[in-house]
């Protein structure tokens, strides 16, 4: 079906069964991605991991947050200051909520290197700040760079830092979705553009730990949270 849905593109819109069937395409890769979070998540919890910031504090943070009434203002102003926003990102921020899997696991202390999963389009673990004003000002520093010929490249929406930098090393620009884009899925810019379903397969498909890894430990850990997870 994503294949076809990728064939289609911005094509799925003009035909209003098709997006219907579409839509509610999307909103069971949704709750099936949320199934997989908590499936993680648990399994972590119990293996005695620590979700912390990516910083030398290393302070407490919340692994998921289920959508609030954030995710409806969101979508709201993106759909007011873009074209079009992929339909896998209104289903997400409906329907997923944020996950955040930074941490350090008891038995892989390497394990922030690995590139976990992070999804933040609500940015719920900062609930004094607008994220409606965070995207806001991502926009208006993008366009002015375009302006001053700093960037000529497209708008990523900024929804997780980069695989360095979450394990607290200087690294590049935030991982996110190019915005535009009419068609179903969307274009997930991470260390290489990939499909958004696609790349949250991957990132299941390695129990939302895709990165590199160094040790034995992390390769058997990461099996096992892998174990049963839903293909999207």
């Amino acid at each position: 079906m994503w294949q076809e849905f990728r064939q289609l593109g911005a094509a799925v819109r003009a035909d209003a069964d098709l997006e219907s069937e579409a839509r509610a395409v999307c909103d069971e890769m949704a709750r099936r991605a949320r199934a997989n979070i908590e499936t993680i998540v648990t399994r972590l919890r119990s293996a005695g991991y620590r979700f912390h910031t990516n910083d030398d504090s290393q302070k407490d943070a919340t692994a998921w947050l289920p959508p609030s009434n954030r995710a409806q203002q969101a979508i709201e102003w993106l759909e007011s200051h873009f074209d079009a926003i992929p339909m896998t990102l209104v289903s997400w921020l409906t329907k997923v909520g944020d996950v955040w899997l930074v941490g350090t696991h008891p038995q892989w202390t390497n394990s922030a290197a690995a590139d976990p999963l992070v999804i933040e389009a609500e940015a719920s673990r900062y609930p004094l700040s607008s994220v409606v004003g965070y995207y806001a000002e991502e926009l208006d520093a993008w366009e002015f760079d375009r302006t001053d010929e700093v960037s000529s490249g497209p708008f990523v929406l900024p929804l997780a830092p980069d695989r360095l930098h979450k394990s607290n090393v200087s690294g590049g620009a935030p991982y996110g979705l190019i915005l535009p884009d009419a068609t179903v899925e969307g274009t997930f810019a991470a260390e290489a553009p990939m499909p958004f379903v696609g790349y949250l397969n991957w990132v299941f498909e390695h129990g939302g730990f895709p990165g590199p890894i160094t040790d034995e430990n992390g390769w058997s850990i990461r099996r096992e949270l892998a174990k049963d997870l839903h293909r999207l």
